[in-house]
């Protein structure tokens, strides 16, 4: 648990929104599906666009520049025109605090 780092409160992020964090210079993204919380790299697979501004659809986040579609929790792409799934990162939830371990999952 040394690993994570404190980001937000879960208090920040209403359902069905996303927040936009730092964390050891990364910019991830933390959105509250119905109450369960998933963090992803704001980076679309397609051309690197800003995925945290996106609409989060359910487990689905819309890149704002072309529409790919990405799964918050696991980071599948599920639309063209990204194939490649973008980053996610463990979290955890303590109380009120989100903390986010800033090593993506799988590395």
């Amino acid at each position: 648990m040394d690993d994570f780092v404190a980001v937000a409160r879960v208090s920040e992020i209403a359902p069905g929104q996303v927040k936009l964090v730092r964390v050891k210079g990364q910019s991830i993204g933390i959105a509250n599906v119905d109450g369960s919380f998933y963090a992803f790299a704001d980076v679309c697979t397609h051309d690197d666009g800003p995925l945290a501004e996106g609409e989060l659809e359910g487990r689905q986040i819309v890149c704002p520049r072309h529409g790919a579609r990405f799964d918050v929790s696991s980071g599948a792409a599920l639309s063209m025109p990204a194939v490649t799934p973008t980053p996610v990162y463990d979290l955890i939830v303590e109380g009120d605090q989100i903390k986010v371990n800033p090593k993506p999952r799988g590395l």
